[in-house]
């Protein structure tokens, strides 16, 4: 098993090409077409996956712009593997890490959650899609839907403005089953209505928000104190947010023609008396009364030359990866800023959702042989998603009753997950993915050591030769001096006399 990191791309209409869209995934290194899903015009914060993980594949859900109806894809088929017709048309929808949960927004201001399933250690359950639980939460029509990185909270935004984040256990209590749901906090310091957010990580309610809004601000929050802590003002308003898993910084794209994509570091170096000090310290924290402007500073933009539809960051922190309204995928380090490279299958649609991961081992033909030991195949080990209709009404019965089949692996010793990594696999894989390899006694490996010796060895043969070289050249400027100044001295001496009258 080897780590290649894939990139999963969804593409929708524009206003100039109604064409159908699609659920791509692409080998990030080299930008070649491993899938293509289609029948899908999913648009932006309309498209959810689940990555494969616990000996199940994963699967892609991809919510209708023009009708009630949700897509899903599984990994292991080319094809839309279910056609879910829902209750209302979705503006946005989200699904938990562990696939347990799926959440929907509606233009009404309403949210929906259904049980997408539930993964339990060595156990591999059938989802229920039971609808547990509808509220209306906005004014406005939702815009965007983030769970948290553990599940346990969901944060809604919306046209109004209004900033919502909810914890999951209220919404799936029974006894809150008859009352209107109410948030954990309400977030209303934007102005306008919000177009996106980015979670940090940590377990809810002790993580970070980032949120964007046509104000033209992106706002820091703290969930667990429920406060602000720092507010950014850009020259353009902000549509798009991508937020590095350290937390040290984040970048945000412009609405403009020219696709502006700020980045923002979230530290700096320490400074006493006027002068830079050893160390560093955290940007911000000034809460409500602080507001951080940045302006459009080279060395701190991306200009892509196209509006941004998406964006993402790879998974190793060293690539931005933007997609365009023109269908382009962009590939950005970093570190330097420079275009590593372009994508440019999907021209003509727009680019309305990425997320990098790592290649799934039952990605549709691209399943490794190597996945395979004694007579346990790849399909065998990962079975298929499963994936029940959601629920357009709620029903008590359903979630009185709420059985759920199990399919449990014949035992420990002889159930393969090729998802999992053991430590020699890993450090084995690390010199291609990171950095070069290094044992645990933190030297080098034997052909990394012997590299380093050739290279050595090369640096010294260099050296002599350039040594040589340089000697030659002062010999002949040395020479080439010498008969300068001959020549100037039989000139001066062979020259007549000046008379005088």
């Amino acid at each position: 098993m080897s780590l290649q990191e894939a990139l999963l791309c969804a593409t929708g209409p524009t206003s100039s090409n109604a064409g159908p869209g699609s659920v791509a995934f692409h080998d990030l290194q080299t930008g070649s077409l491993l899938a293509n899903f289609k029948q899908t015009n999913a648009s932006a914060n309309c498209t959810a996956v689940l990555k494969t993980k616990n000996g199940q594949g994963g699967f892609v859900l991809a919510a209708q712009p023009d009708k009630p109806v949700l897509n899903a894809y599984v990994f292991q088929k080319d094809q839309i593997a279910l056609k879910m017709v829902l209750p209302e048309k979705l503006s946005c929808i989200a699904v938990d890490n562990d696939g347990d949960y799926c959440a929907g927004g509606t233009a009404l201001g309403r949210i929906f959650l259904w049980e997408a399933g539930s993964n339990l250690r060595l156990i591999m359950s059938i989802a229920s899609g039971i609808l547990f639980n509808v509220w209306d939460a906005h004014y406005q029509r939702i815009s965007v839907l983030r769970f948290t990185q553990d599940g346990a909270g969901l944060i809604s935004g919306a046209d109004d403005s209004g900033l919502s984040v909810w914890s999951i256990s209220r919404l799936l209590s029974n006894g809150m089953q008859g009352e209107l749901p109410t948030p954990y906090c309400s977030l209303s310091d934007h102005t306008l209505p919000i177009t996106d957010v980015a979670c940090g990580v940590g377990v809810f309610p002790s993580c970070r928000v980032l949120s964007t809004s046509l104000d033209h601000s992106v706002k820091l929050w703290d969930i667990s104190s429920r406060t602000l802590l720092t507010t950014f003002m850009f020259p353009n308003p902000i549509i798009r947010l991508a937020f590095e898993s350290t937390e040290r910084t984040f970048f945000a794209a412009s609405s403009d023609d020219a696709g502006t994509i700020h980045q923002v570091k979230l530290y700096r170096r320490r400074e006493a008396d006027g002068r830079r000090a050893g160390g560093f310290e955290a940007v911000g924290g000034g809460g409500v009364d602080e507001a951080i402007r940045l302006d459009a500073n080279a060395e701190r933009t991306i200009t892509v030359g196209q509006p941004v539809s998406a964006m993402a960051i790879s998974l190793n922190a060293s690539s931005l990866i933007v997609g365009t309204e023109n269908g382009l995928v962009n590939v950005y380090d970093i570190a330097s800023h420079q275009l590593l490279k372009s994508i440019s299958s999907h021209k003509g649609l727009a680019i309305t959702y990425l997320v990098p991961m790592l290649r799934p081992p039952d990605l549709i033909g691209h399943t490794s042989i190597s996945l395979s030991t004694s007579n346990i195949t790849t399909k065998e080990s990962l079975p298929l998603k499963p994936i029940a209709p959601f629920q357009r009404i709620r029903d008590p019965k359903a979630r009185e009753a709420h059985e759920v089949p199990m399919i449990l692996p014949l035992s420990t010793e002889d159930h393969y997950d090729p998802t999992f990594y053991s430590e020699s696999e890993l450090l084995q894989d690390h010199a291609t993915f990171v950095q070069p390899p290094f044992l645990k006694s933190g030297t080098t490996s034997v052909a990394s050591q012997s590299r380093i010796t050739e290279l050595e060895a090369e640096v010294l043969r260099l050296q002599e030769q350039l040594g040589k070289a340089k000697s030659i050249n002062d010999t002949m400027w040395e020479k080439i001096v010498q008969r300068a100044v001959a020549s100037a001295k039989e000139k001066t001496e062979g020259a007549p006399a000046a008379t005088s009258v």
